[in-house]
C-alpha cells in the first residue's frame, strides 16, 4: 500500500524559510512523478512543484520559481521541498503526492486529478 507521510510544515514570518519532508513508503519510488500541491481556504487545489525522481527534471509554478526547490533522497525514500523568501500568499496547507512517471511532464504535473496517492498534508502559515 502506497504511503506519503508530510512534515515540516509551520508558522514562519514573512522572508523565512521552511523545508517540508514527504517520506514514501509503499511502490518503486525512483520511478514516479512526486509533487507538492497547496490548498488555502475557498480555494482549489494548486500544483507547487513536482519532480520526476528517475530522470530528476523538475517543474514549478511560476508564483514559487526562484524561491522553493524540489529535490528527493532516493536512498531514504523521501522528498523535499525548500521554501525560501516565504510570502503571507504562500500560506495553505501543503500536500505530497504522486503519480506514474509519465505525468511529469509540463502538460499534466500541475493536474491534482493525474495523481492516485495522497498524503495527509501539513500547515504552512505565513504571517507579514
Amino acid at each position: 500500500q502506497v504511503q506519503l507521510v508530510e512534515s515540516g510544515g509551520g508558522s514562519v514570518q514573512a522572508g523565512e524559510s521552511l523545508r517540508l519532508s514527504c517520506a514514501v513508503s509503499g511502490f518503486g519510488y525512483n520511478t514516479n512523478c512526486v509533487a507538492w500541491f497547496r490548498q488555502a481556504p475557498g480555494k482549489e487545489r494548486e500544483g507547487v512543484a513536482a519532480r520526476d525522481t528517475g530522470l530528476s527534471l523538475s517543474y514549478y509554478a511560476d508564483a514559487v520559481k526562484g524561491r522553493f526547490t524540489i529535490a528527493h533522497n532516493n536512498a531514504k525514500d523521501t522528498g523535499y521541498l525548500q521554501m525560501n523568501s516565504l510570502k503571507p500568499e504562500d500560506t495553505a496547507m501543503y500536500y505530497c503526492a504522486a503519480a506514474p512517471r509519465a505525468y511529469c511532464n509540463p502538460s499534466y504535473w500541475s493536474s491534482p486529478g493525474e495523481y492516485t496517492d495522497w498524503g495527509q498534508g501539513t500547515q504552512v502559515t505565513v504571517s507579514s
